[in-house]
């Protein structure tokens, strides 16, 4: 079963309540492993969206979509909308 990966572009726009989006979300985290946080990701094609990168590994696409849709962890994605433009995708690895 191949691994799911989420990749999130957010452009942060109150960084206070995106620090406590990170401390409700760092309490979401089971089953993900963050594999980068950049905020300074090279473009180089098109435009990037945001000030800030991250991506996510879990075990397969069903638990990065379970993980997103889960009840702890939509407590905490309501403050990372509150503070900051977002764009995610969820991706199937090989």
């Amino acid at each position: 079963m191949p691994k799911g990966y989420i990749v999130i572009t957010e452009d942060v726009k109150d960084p206070a309540g995106m620090a406590e989006y990170g401390k409700l979300a760092s309490k979401a985290m089971a089953g993900a492993t963050v594999l980068a946080f950049d905020t300074k990701a090279e473009t180089i094609e098109g435009q990037w969206h945001g000030s800030q990168t991250v991506l996510l590994e879990f075990e397969s696409v069903e638990a990065a979509k379970e993980w997103y849709h889960s009840e702890a962890y939509q407590k905490a994605v309501a403050l990372r909308h509150a503070a900051a433009d977002c764009n995610g995708v969820i991706l199937s690895g090989f």
